[in-house]
């Protein structure tokens, strides 16, 4: 069954084994999720466990909010999101989920909002080469040729100049280096997506080995 938490991206660092081996790892700090609701099939169609994460000031949030985060007697919380094909047994609403949920070594997928790039080229955007930079030619940055001659239009797909980042990613398969529940802080070996501070989605990997 999967487990899931909500967290905010802290930041890289790095960490020693007892062997000496160097481990790159992304901290994400996990403050105590609130179970706001547990959807049934019978009442809603599909089984999920419905989380908040991090309080927000009353005067934010409107009269139902309110009222649904009353029913778990907490705080309105910034982020709401759900977690499918959790086990509903032990938990109920108000319960709390905490990081220790996680052991070491347990493998995750990770989910976050990557870094907005703003408008940018094909040589960034999809690393695309560059044309000749001596004098004459009149081709250096640009995209290439943009279709067949038969098409008489550009093809969908095409890569071409845009907006670039800001888009939901996920790693699948990270490893949880070290589990720190006092600090709520989870310890993943490498890298993940977001800016510092942002959104993280922690749960039990699909694809595990």
């Amino acid at each position: 069954m999967t487990k899931g938490i909500l967290g905010r991206k802290v930041g890289m660092t790095q960490i020693f084994t007892e062997s000496g081996e160097l481990i790159p790892v992304t901290a994400v700090e996990a403050e105590p999720n609130v179970v706001l609701q547990l959807k049934t099939v019978e009442n809603d169609g599909y089984e999920a466990v419905q989380v908040g994460y991090q309080d927000k000031r009353e005067v934010l949030s409107n009269k139902p909010a309110k009222g649904h985060v009353a029913k778990a007697n907490t705080a309105p919380k910034r982020f709401i999101r759900e977690f499918k094909n959790v086990e509903l047994e032990g938990l109920e609403v108000g319960s709390e989920i905490k990081v220790d949920t996680f052991e070491t070594g347990e493998t995750v997928d990770v989910t976050g909002t990557s870094k907005g790039k703003g408008y940018q080229g094909v040589i960034k955007r999809y690393g695309q080469g560059r044309g000749p930079e001596r004098h004459g030619s009149r081709f250096h940055r640009r995209p290439g040729g943009m279709g067949t001659l038969e098409a008489k239009h550009v093809l969908k797909g095409k890569q071409l100049p845009g907006r670039m980042g800001g888009d939901r990613v996920t790693i699948q398969n990270l490893e949880i280096v070290r589990v720190d529940p006092e600090r709520n802080v989870l310890l993943i070996r490498g890298n993940i997506p977001g800016a510092k501070n942002s959104l993280i989605t922690v749960k039990s990997a699909v694809k595990a080995h």
